[in-house]
This record gives C-alpha cells, sequence and structure tokens, in this order.
C-alpha cells in the first residue's frame, strides 16, 4: 500500500526517539503542515541548501525536495527561494518561510503549556520502559 502522504514515504530512515507533543496544523482540505516539515524548513535555513539539509536530517534528497515542494504549494507566498548552480549554498528561506516557522512553533510552544499537567500525569503512569503491566487475566490465571 502507498504512503498516505509524502512524510511516511521514507520508511527506511531509522526511527528518532521523541518525547513531547507533536502538533500537526490540517487545513480542512488534506493540507497540514507538521514537525518533519518544519524541521526540514529549519535545516536548509542552516544549511542554506536542500541536499545539505536531507543529509543532516538522514533522508533522501528527494524526499526532501518533495517534501519542501509539497509546503511551497500550500501556501500563496513562497518558502523557499532557490539559486541554481550557486556553489553549496543554493537555497534560502524566503520571509514568509521565516514567519512559518515561527507561527508553528508558536502554536507548538502554547499547546504544549495548555497540555503540560495532563501529560505529566500521563508520563507518571508509565509503566518501566520495556515492561508491561501484568493483566487482569494472567493475575487469575498466575
Amino acid at each position: 500500500m502507498a504512503p498516505q502522504n509524502i512524510e511516511e514515504a521514507d520508511e527506511t530512515a531509522a526511527p528518532r526517539p521523541r518525547d513531547g507533543l507533536f502538533i500537526r496544523v490540517y487545513f480542512g482540505d488534506g493540507r497540514h503542515v507538521g514537525p518533519g516539515m518544519i524541521e526540514l524548513l529549519e535545516a536548509i535555513r542552516a544549511e542554506r541548501s536542500i541536499l545539505s539539509a536531507a543529509r543532516r536530517m538522514g533522508m533522501s534528497y528527494r524526499r526532501a525536495w518533495l517534501l519542501v515542494d509539497e509546503i511551497g504549494r500550500n501556501f500563496r507566498e513562497p518558502v523557499v527561494e532557490t539559486h541554481p548552480g550557486r556553489r553549496g549554498h543554493g537555497t534560502d528561506l524566503t520571509p514568509f518561510g521565516e514567519r512559518l516557522i515561527a507561527l508553528y512553533r508558536e502554536i507548538e510552544q502554547r499547546s504544549a503549556a495548555a497540555t503540560r499537567s495532563a501529560v505529566e500525569e500521563l508520563r507518571a503512569a508509565l509503566s518501566p520502559a520495556g515492561k508491561a503491566p501484568e493483566t487482569t487475566r494472567e493475575k487469575a490465571e498466575g
């Protein structure tokens, strides 16, 4: 079965351990922006190259380019500006690309603050890593 979206397309990448709240903003028409897209834009900002950003994140150039293209098609204003042929530094974020990152990180921070106590309660209720709690059936059989 084909992946549902580009973010799920590369199943060969090693999963990164993550902790906390992760926000994906859906716009009601199938378009969205999520943590992987924002991380890619931040890597592009740091590397000034889609290829270097992809390498930094452990993804293929094709996957990175498809994500950048998807992000660019989602908004009226361009998110990145490419400079073909510029050796080593071929991509910059536009002012809107910078604003997109800032808005997403603001949503993320406000959401984390609003849910902090509930997340802490869930974390406190976790079983020790790798050990599932004994079920009622196992107790009765034991």
